[in-house]
């Protein structure tokens, strides 16, 4: 593969000094990189092939880091490392220890902002940009935001206090019609709504036919025509918003972005420039199928065909079991926020498309607005990534649990996801939910299981969370007809006598193959699936802490306010002080990205982090 021109650039330095005419070429380049590399490593292929000419003109034209280019998504960004000191450790693109899949802060000064959930950038520009202004510091803030960024509030949130200010700050649209999956609202397809009808296209066809002729013609009525279009497409929206806006204009036409970016740089005032791109441009296979290569593991190069992981997942078995359940209870409808491929949510919206809600990346609204579908005798399920629910915190609260609306929440990737890293890691979802009052949390400790809590939450007239991992279980099947779980109650997998381990969810798993070691030491362990984070079966629990006053409590979230602590808190209120607990949770720090085997083992949450934990708790206590 050659890289003729890529291997001259260590920072944009080096690429302001690449003539215009091969810059294209060095699109080229980057293009086969980003290709060869993710196919090895895995990541957010078709978002950064989409991007390659637009970030070549970002680093031709400003000059960062002194400017800061803010990458919404930052998905978008493997061109941007490519092009900023980071081309020789490409290859380690999200694998422990290498490069992050998104902009870092930490990573590199060109990252001006840490980002991996979406619709930031514009807040985080402005006040960049208002920084600068009270430091007198004339450099420019350039905030990219796109693959359906603006279908968030607070992309609007950040515009509107933008425009008010007056402040110096470029925000590019990166308009390539997606999110990770196709985009949805009404403000998304406007534009290609308007543009692409086939009258306006039959239209300008003829147009150009019968002024061909008269050159100087044609030319007034093409700039009539830009007229138009800038008067119907969403530009008069972000004039409203007090915004200049430019565009839209060809994103892979390097000449005419560079160009384009050279005369906004120097306006003095919030400015919008709207750029059409194409998802997955380059590599066929991506540009045909960009929900698929939006992230993806890896694949062969030669024919875009993606390594499948064995097994099958949790996400699949969710799906399944919400179609069943949806079969059999017409007021059963599903929500998700832009992923209903991600969520496993496809075959739930072809079966029902009344019943099937896509809010867009827009967790806090299709949590409300799950809430009034259940005020209204619906039962909503929300199928949103843990990560991605923080962001609903409030509305969760507020709107579903202070009057105890029917809302179940489904959450896949809770724990840790691997190489997305702690943007993504479902780290938080037992602690910032078990407090919420009226609120049920529960996780499976297989397949089965987790059909069964999906039909004991719809069967209860309350919040209920259940939170389950990414990728394949243990392969314990649903078989039959789900069964309908009693509230708070835990089961007791084998008894022991001296020691207790009580896990949760993916975490009892390995509990029973540490009790399997323990037992070839000679150590007895009862194992216990607790189900339930939230009601605790606090009667079981303080009875083992009785009988067997060593304990072990397994789960994979933060150990801060998690399930471990709801049972040392179940303990202390039932006044049990003579009793050994230990704790295996993730530490009170951000994970770093990598394979999820490699940061199980790391941080302790396997078999034999509980082995040694069990061990720790007999020498202690002298048994």
């Amino acid at each position: 593969m050659s890289t003729e021109f890529l291997s001259r650039i260590q920072s944009p330095a080096d690429l302001k000094e690449l003539s215009k005419k091969d810059l294209p070429k060095l699109a080229a380049e980057i293009r086969q990189v980003i290709i060869q590399t993710v196919s090895k490593t895995g990541g957010h292929l078709a978002p950064s092939l989409g991007v390659v000419e637009l970030a070549i003109a970002l680093h031709y034209v400003f000059d960062a880091p002194r400017d800061k280019i803010i990458w919404d998504v930052g998905h978008q960004a493997y061109a941007h490392k490519l092009l900023t000191g980071r081309r020789d450790r490409f290859s380690t693109l999200r694998q422990h220890g290498g490069l992050s899949g998104f902009a870092r802060m930490s990573e590199s000064p060109y990252d001006a902002f840490t980002v991996g959930h979406s619709s930031t950038s514009v807040s985080a520009g402005l006040g960049m940009a208002c920084a600068k202004a009270m430091k007198n510091d004339p450099a420019k803030v350039i905030a990219v935001i796109g693959d359906g960024s603006m279908t968030a509030g607070l992309a609007y949130e950040g515009l509107n206090q933008a425009g008010d200010l007056k402040k110096d700050l470029i925000v590019v649209l990166n308009d390539n019609e997606m999110s990770i999956s196709p985009n949805v609202g009404a403000l998304s397809s406007f534009l290609s709504r308007k543009l692409s009808a086939k009258p306006f296209w039959d239209w300008r066809k003829e147009l150009k036919s019968m002024l061909g002729s008269t050159p100087s013609l044609y030319q007034l009525v093409k700039r009539l025509e830009e007229g138009l279009k800038a008067f119907i497409t969403p530009g008069m929206l972000f004039e409203a918003f007090d915004f200049t806006y430019v565009g839209p204009i060809r994103g892979h036409r390097l000449d005419q972005l560079i160009r384009t970016l050279d005369n906004v740089r120097q306006v003095r005032a919030p400015v919008l420039l709207h750029v059409l791109t194409t998802k997955g441009k380059g590599y066929p296979p991506a540009e045909k199928n960009p929900t698929y290569f939006h992230g993806v593991g890896g694949f062969e190069v030669s024919t875009g065909d993606c390594k499948s992981p064995s097994g099958v997942s949790y996400t699949e078995i969710f799906g399944k079991t919400a179609v069943a359940l949806a079969e059999k209870d017409e007021r059963v409808v599903a929500v998700t926020a832009a992923m209903p491929e991600g969520t496993g949510l496809t075959a739930f919206s072809e079966r029902f498309p009344d019943r099937f809600f896509d809010v867009g990346i827009a967790e806090q609204h299709g949590v409300t607005f799950a809430a009034g579908l259940a005020a209204e005798g619906f039962k909503p399920i929300v199928a949103i990534y843990s990560t991605f629910l923080q962001r609903a915190y409030d509305q969760i609260i507020h709107d579903v649990c202070l009057e105890s609306l029917p809302v179940t929440f489904a959450l896949d990737r809770a724990g840790l996801v691997g190489e997305d890293g702690p943007t993504h890691h479902g780290a938080f979802d037992l602690s910032f939910l078990r407090v919420a009052p009226n609120m049920v949390v529960m996780a499976p400790k297989d397949e089965r299981e987790l059909a069964d809590m999906l039909a004991t939450a719809l069967s209860l007239d309350r919040p209920v969370a259940v939170r389950y991992p990414r990728g394949a279980g243990p392969g314990v099947l649903p078989e039959g007809e789900p069964d309908i779980l009693l509230l708070g109650k835990a089961e007791i997998l084998q008894k022991g006598k001296d020691v207790v381990l009580l896990a949760l969810g993916r975490m009892v798993c390995e509990a029973t193959a540490a009790a399997k070691v323990l037992k070839e030491e000679g150590i007895s362990a009862t194992v216990v699936n607790a189900r339930f984070a939230k009601p605790l079966d606090s009667k079981l629990i303080r009875s083992l802490a009785r009988e067997i006053p060593r304990m072990v409590v397994a789960e994979e979230n933060a150990l801060s306010g998690g399930f471990g602590s709801a049972v040392m808190e179940c303990l202390n209120e039932a006044g049990i002080k003579d009793v050994c607990v230990s704790r295996i949770g993730l530490p009170d720090r951000f994970v770093e990205h990598g394979p999820p085997a490699l940061l199980r083992k790391k941080y302790g949450l396997d078999a034999a982090g509980i082995v040694k934990k069990a061990r720790e708790l007999l020498e202690a206590s002298g048994a």
